[in-house]
């Protein structure tokens, strides 16, 4: 048969063409499976559209501006919307995107104290901007295949037990005492005594059960059904909100059938910011150092949370290294950009996203499904006060116990690298703080190695980096020793 005879390759219809986009075959995935990953990532994450609201609206600026919390939920949903559609359709991977709580609390705590709201939005456009630029530059990249592999490992580990901490935490399992020791304890006056605790229990049970037995979806049933029981109990109970002054109530979120589902949403803080303001009101030096702790915070966390995420899909290499890194990179770094430039806060990838891949989500798709719910979660922000905090923070829990397991990968037969990465490991949780635990493991890993010999091994961005976060961690002295 000659060449021109042959017949033609039949032409791939689309569903074979969005397989080989998402790569949803090589993965070892299926759209279904996607599709409940996206799913529980949306459910895990809705709280940030009213949490983020409750941190930044709830602070007053140098200048007495507030941000409107309506207003702030709509931005919160649509940056969080669009940054994680961007990031599944461009990086084509499992994470969603929205408002950093390190940052949005860093700006309404620290940041308005010395500038307006909307200089304090420039700062993090600027943040995102130079985010990007190192990003692009291929610098980023460098830095993350400098990092040993030891140490992401131990990344991955710490966010496994910080992720679970939150869950302990966000339930009342775990609670202050307000006291300096013990700083916390067991529920509330040492006893598991408030509804919403217990069903952060049952929630966490009958998604451990599933999870144990296999089923297809467990995260996902466990978060439906634990959400009825919770509406149910709250229901007869009556239970209410905390909000400080009713520690038996529920955190955040009341679970009761909302009696309005539509709501039109306001996007006025979409370009409220000034982007060089902040420069004229208290100098370049201090906001040069505003950046810097931005960048930082932004950057390692980031770093941190998507290297664990990939080595829970299963899509990391042994040295941490996972499918489209560097467009993942730059993603993460435009969401910053996108999050100051609605008034936002900074977006950057979350770490609860590892909900959806302890439902097995791998590709992008996911991403889209998430992004998609939070779209829609504009028109529908009643829905998204359905789903209690304590509900949520079982899968937390969950997913955070299926992350810790990756420890087995360490090697502890050197203490030059144990200390370090032990380090890393336990000041995530300790501190409430991905960054301060890269910083730590950084800092204990080229001071330790080196003067135990092995100075030659490390990398020359790793001693830059460590150098970075030394003044990272000093930058409060250095801020207050600058003219303001």
């Amino acid at each position: 048969m000659s060449a021109s005879s042959a017949p033609a390759s039949p032409t791939p219809t689309v569903g074979q063409r969005l397989d080989r986009f998402f790569e949803i075959t090589k993965r070892g995935t299926t759209w279904g499976t996607e599709v409940r990953g996206g799913l529980v990532t949306f459910v895990t994450m809705a709280y940030i559209v009213i949490l983020n609201p409750l941190i930044l609206g709830g602070a007053k600026d140098v200048v007495g501006g507030v941000l409107p919390g309506a207003q702030l939920a709509a931005v919160t949903a649509l940056t969080a919307g669009v940054m994680t559609l961007l990031f599944g359709l461009v990086a084509r991977l499992p994470f969603g995107l929205a408002a950093g709580l390190g940052i949005n609390s860093f700006l309404a705590a620290n940041v308005v104290k010395i500038v307006s709201w909307p200089e304090a939005m420039g700062l993090v456009v600027i943040d995102g901007v130079i985010i990007v630029l190192l990003a692009a530059t291929g610098l980023r990249r460098m830095i993350f295949n400098a990092v040993p592999a030891q140490l992401k490992t131990a990344i991955t580990v710490g966010i496994g037990l910080f992720i679970a901490f939150i869950g302990f935490v966000d339930s009342g399992f775990v609670r202050s005492t307000n006291q300096a020791s013990p700083p916390v304890q067991l529920g509330e006056a040492g006893s598991i005594a408030t509804l919403p605790t217990v069903v952060f229990l049952i929630a966490l049970v009958i998604m451990g059960v599933l999870m144990a037995r296999k089923v297809k979806g467990a995260l996902l049933i466990g978060i439906v059904t634990s959400t009825i029981v919770a509406i149910v109990a709250e229901a007869i109970f009556r239970v209410g909100p905390s909000l400080g002054k009713n520690p038996a109530g529920w955190n955040l979120i009341v679970p009761e059938l909302p009696k309005s589902l539509v709501a039109l949403p306001d996007l006025g803080l979409v370009g409220h910011f000034d982007l060089f303001g902040a420069f004229g009101r208290i100098g370049a030096l201090a906001a040069v150092m505003l950046i810097f702790t931005l960048v930082f915070t932004n950057f390692f966390d980031a770093m941190g949370t998507m290297t664990g995420l990939a080595r829970g899909a299963g899509l990391a290499d042994k040295d941490g290294a996972f499918p489209r890194l560097q467009s993942a990179l730059i993603v993460e770094g435009i969401g910053a950009v996108a999050g100051g430039g609605a008034s936002a806060s900074s977006n950057t990838v979350f770490v609860d996203s590892a909900a959806g891949v302890g439902e097995g989500a791998k590709t992008g798709f996911a991403s889209v499904v998430t992004g998609l719910l939070f779209l829609l979660a504009m028109f529908f922000t009643p829905l998204t006060q359905v789903v209690p905090l304590e509900v949520a923070a079982a899968a937390l829990v969950v997913v955070g116990a299926l992350m810790v397991v990756q420890i087995r990968d360490i090697d502890f037969g050197e203490f030059s690298s144990v200390l370090p990465v032990f380090l890393t490991i336990i000041v995530m949780p300790l501190t409430y703080s991905i960054a301060n635990g890269i910083g730590v493991g950084f800092l204990s890993w080229v001071l330790i190695r080196s003067l135990a010999g092995k100075a030659r091994q490390i990398s020359p961005l790793l001693w830059i980096v460590a150098a970075g976060f030394l003044i990272y961690f000093a930058r409060g002295p250095i801020e207050a020793a600058l003219p303001h």
